[in-house]
This record gives C-alpha cells, sequence and structure tokens, in this order.
C-alpha cells in the first residue's frame, strides 16, 4: 500500500548558524533536540533507509524548529528563499520519495506570499507550513491576508504547527522551568502547550471570520487535531454564529470543509476513533513526525487500524495524494 506522510521535519545546521543566538533562546538546547540534530539535517541516508524499511513511500519535508519567522522583514525573505532552494537541491535525486511545503518569511507578509508562489512554481512544494505566532502575532491579524490569498490562487494548503510561545506566555506558564531546558521543552512544547496554542490559534481564525472570507482555503493541523476533536462539540456550541464572532458558519461545518488534521505523534487507537468521529474520515492524514517519533512507531499505528481496507487507504495516502495533489 501506498503510504504518505506530511509532517517529517528538517533542519540543516548551515541555515540555523544564521540565526542570532539570542533569538534562539534556551529552546533547542535541551539534550534531546541536541541528539536529534543529525537526523534532522539528513535526507538520503538513515531517513531514506528507513522509509524503505517500513514501507512509507513519500514523506513531505517541512523545516523544524525557527527560522525566518525569527528575522526582520529585511532580512527574512532572504534567508527564506535559500532554505527552500537548499530543500529543493537536496531532494531533487529522489522525486517519487521526497516533496516540501515552502518555508516563508512570515515576518514579512507579502514577501512570504511571493516565496510560497515561488516555492510551489519553481519547485513543486506542496504548500507551506508557518510555524506558530509570528511577532507574537496570530494568523487573524489582517497583515497576513496576502498568504491566505495566494495559497486560494495556487490552489495549496496551509499546514499551522506550533511554535515557541511568546515570551510573555513563556514568562508567566514556563519560567520555573527555565533552569531545565529539557524539562521546559516538555511542558511548553511537545508535552502540552504546543497543542494548546494551535488549538487556540484555529479558534481565533474561525471566530475572526477567516474561514468564511477565504471559504476555499485548506488549513492542515497535526498532532491528531490539536485537541480539537474532544472540543468539537462543546466548542460548536460556544461559538454559535450570532454569538459575538464574525463566523457565519458553525464550527463544525467550517471544519469539515476546511481544516484537516494529520496523526503525526500520535500512535494509540482511542484519539483516532474521536477524529473520525468529529472530523470524518476524508479529513484525516497519516503522518509520522520524523525523527521525533520513529516510522516504526507509526506503522505499527497504522498496521492496527480496525477499519475497511478503503477507509484505510483514505488515511494512508488518499486524503493527502488529493489535497496535496501529489499523483
Amino acid at each position: 500500500m501506498r503510504i504518505v506522510t506530511l509532517e517529517e521535519h528538517i533542519s540543516f545546521p548551515e541555515m540555523t548558524e544564521l540565526i542570532p543566538k539570542e533569538a534562539l533562546g534556551n529552546f533547542g538546547q535541551s539534550p534531546a533536540m541536541q541528539k536529534i540534530g543529525p537526523k534532522l539535517a539528513d535526507i538520503t541516508n538513515e531517513r531514506l533507509t528507513s522509509m524503505d524499511d517500513t514501507g512509507i513511500t513519500m514523506q513531505v519535508l517541512s523545516v523544524d524548529g525557527v527560522g525566518a519567522n525569527l528575522l526582520s522583514a529585511e532580512a527574512g525573505p532572504a534567508f527564506a528563499t535559500r532554505y527552500n532552494n537548499l530543500i529543493a537541491e537536496k531532494i531533487a535525486a529522489h522525486p517519487e520519495r521526497f516533496s516540501a511545503f515552502a518555508h516563508l518569511p512570515m515576518t514579512a507578509p507579502l514577501a512570504a506570499a511571493d516565496e510560497l508562489e515561488r516555492a510551489v512554481k519553481e519547485h513543486g512544494f506542496r504548500g507551506a507550513m508557518i510555524r506558530g505566532l509570528t511577532n507574537d502575532q496570530f494568523l487573524d491579524h489582517p497583515k497576513f491576508a496576502p498568504v491566505f490569498e495566494r495559497a486560494i490562487q495556487l490552489g495549496v494548503p496551509i499546514y499551522l504547527h506550533p511554535g515557541l510561545p511568546p515570551k510573555s506566555v513563556a514568562d508567566a506558564y514556563y519560567s520555573h522551568f527555565s533552569h531545565q531546558p529539557g524539562m521546559l521543552e516538555s511542558i511548553a512544547c511537545y508535552g502540552w502547550g504546543w497543542h494548546s496554542e494551535t488549538a487556540i490559534h484555529v479558534l481565533r481564525l474561525f471566530v475572526a471570520g477567516i474561514f468564511d472570507r477565504y471559504p476555499t482555503l485548506k488549513l492542515i493541523i497535526g498532532h491528531m487535531g490539536e485537541m480539537l476533536p474532544m472540543m468539537m462539540v462543546r466548542s460548536d456550541r460556544a461559538f454559535k454564529p450570532g454569538n459575538g464572532g464574525a463566523n457565519q458558519r458553525s464550527l463544525i461545518d467550517t471544519f469539515h470543509q476546511q481544516l484537516y488534521i494529520t496523526t503525526s505523534g500520535f500512535f494509540t487507537q482511542p484519539p483516532l476513533k474521536i477524529a473520525i468521529d468529529t472530523f470524518g474520515i476524508d479529513n484525516i492524514m497519516f503522518s509520522v513526525d520524523y525523527p521525533f517519533s520513529t516510522n516504526e512507531m507509526g506503522i505499527d499505528f497504522l498496521r492496527g487500524i480496525e477499519l475497511p481496507a478503503a477507509q484505510i487507504e483514505k488515511i494512508a495516502h488518499g486524503n493527502a495524494d488529493k489535497l496535496l495533489n501529489l499523483v
């Protein structure tokens, strides 16, 4: 069976070295992150071997962690262009095994829209991944409209991934752990904070009327829906049209029509069941979150899904092939 994974990360040290150290802070400094660095930098050695061993057909790559979003509006565009060119160069020899989401200079939204178009048209990238807030601003800010508009024109989705928390949030919630880099990352990022922040980000877009303003926009989020499946019905009641938000449709209808989720990093069956019951089988796509999760973990999970073969194929590749125009 063809297997496509969509949230698979890379980070090239020659690019990270260009980011000012003060902008990075303590994040990324834990022993675990230091250990995983070589896996993030690799494309065609251990990564490709693992894909072969586990039967993964294609990875859609995306830049992990920090990048152009930490640079100024003047410096970000050139950095993002260089990064996307480097990705394209590294995957060029394996077009059937790798594609990518564009890395965008979100501190310069119009330049980000132009870079998205260039990466899609020149390199065949499948959309863009945006990581969290930009200068403490959510994507419902009007300044980011050019990115949404260009994605719609190009017919590609935006993948919204968690990012580093704003300093004010980190100080309020996580400063107690500042002397423990590993625990700081765990609670602020992949252990909890990332997922709640991304859920709030999506809800802000919904209440601000972004989905209604751009009804053909396709948004992807990872980690089995970033807590939203469990909260779907409750949130739908809270944000009914007419309750004060700018949304004209119900949350459930909007999410069914425009929001897609991946399984990245979630490898037990109960969360998948909730996701299917709420988002529907056509809105769910398989992902691993490599190298933070192993391909073996992901494939064992995929093989353990007890659904009809046609539905498993939708999760494994069919929905992704259709949304990202992979075949």
